[in-house]
């Protein structure tokens, strides 16, 4: 078994790392740009009491000595057989490409605004999310790759989106962040025999960060809720659909990972948007509804596509590109459908909720 995991270590070099989290795609962590101007003039004094309170946990940094690695980090890591391996790789560099372009964004806020109350926050959030891409290339390296940050930043397209979306996109990421790695964890803590690398040990500090990011977007848009009225409340529908979708079809996409673990993906999956909805209600006016067997069906056939236009990629040339034309137009259908789909309307509290016990 460790001549296999060294095979697939000299197959896959640190340049195809970078070049895997350099590439665009739908199911692909993009960086970001926006308009810093309206960022600037983003008001929190409707929720100030809040909001000083929140930026006194981000300065505590509680977690700013728990990123230390464990001696078996390297001898785990080069244990795991070829497919596994494969399939881990493929969502650690998923998850240092989504943190450090994090990471990216805020500090460019910082640079750019003059709003002491947006350059707080911008700075601890790309503390925050510096320490986790740190800490996942380090795990990398002990699976003989790496990811070339300094070049990703240079290298990689930045895709603008508007304040109002790198808010709703942000706030949502953050806390099926803080779902995902808290389900992950108190699974594995109930069957320790699953954690096959001990990165997993980490989860729970970890999501206490997504959860405390999320919530500080959370205080923006409640000070803020013109961005919850009205036409954007259309807006909200289209970015909960679009992650959601995008998780379970790539998920799906690593059924060696999630046997190692002992978990089904499609019940993981569901299990992580019940929480997301349960957090989110304390903001968006509306939930979707993830039980609707249309829903369910709906996940499905853009998961089949999804595996077709895979197959269709690597088979290449005029037909695989015409396959994959064909595959993305009846995506595009299925999601619209889906989007049409009934919503569960929602008045959101007015009190900030804390990370729950989940």
């Amino acid at each position: 078994m460790e001549q296999v995991a060294l095979d697939a270590r000299e197959a896959i070099p640190g340049n195809d790392s970078t070049a895997r989290a350099q590439a665009e795609g739908l199911l692909n962590p993009r960086f970001y740009t926006t308009d810093y101007a309206a960022m600037d003039r983003l008001d929190i004094t409707p929720v100030r009491k809040e909001w000083d309170q929140m930026m006194e946990e981000f300065e505590l940094d509680r977690n700013r000595s728990h990123f230390r690695r464990l001696e078996d980090f390297t001898a785990q890591a080069q244990r795991l057989p070829a497919g596994l391996r494969e399939e881990f790789l493929d969502f650690l560099i998923s998850s240092i490409t989504a943190e450090f372009s994090g990471c990216v964004l805020y500090t460019e806020i910082k640079k750019r605004v003059s709003n002491p109350d947006m350059q707080a926050l911008m700075g601890y959030m790309a503390r925050d999310e510096s320490r986790h891409a740190g800490f996942i290339n380090k795990s990398l390296s002990d699976m003989g790759v790496s990811v070339d940050l300094g070049f990703l930043k240079k290298a990689k397209q930045y895709t603008y989106f508007r304040p109002k979306f790198i808010l709703y996109a942000t706030y949502l990421s953050e806390k099926i962040g803080y779902a995902r790695y808290i389900t992950i964890f108190r699974h594995l803590q109930r069957h320790p025999e699953y954690r096959f690398h001990p990165i997993f040990e980490w989860f729970e500090a970890w999501c206490n960060d997504e959860y405390r990011h999320g919530e500080a977007f959370a205080l923006i848009l409640r000070a803020n809720p013109h961005l919850l009225r009205g036409p954007n409340r259309l807006w909200i529908r289209f970015f909960l659909l679009a992650v959601y979708a995008t998780m379970y079809v790539r998920d799906h996409g690593r059924p060696e990972m999630y046997a190692a673990m002992g978990m089904d993906p499609t019940e993981f999956d569901y299990r992580v948007f019940e929480i997301t909805t349960a957090i989110s209600r304390q903001v968006f006016p509306l939930t979707l509804d993830t039980d609707d067997p249309r829903f369910r069906r709906g996940l499905e056939t853009l998961r089949r596509i999804g595996e077709a236009s895979a197959a269709a990629a690597r088979r290449g040339g005029p037909i695989g590109a015409s396959q994959r034309a064909i595959l993305a137009a009846r995506a595009a259908l299925v999601f619209a459908r889906l989007y049409l789909l009934p919503v569960r309307p929602n008045e959101p509290p007015t009190e900030v909720l804390r990370a729950p016990a989940w």
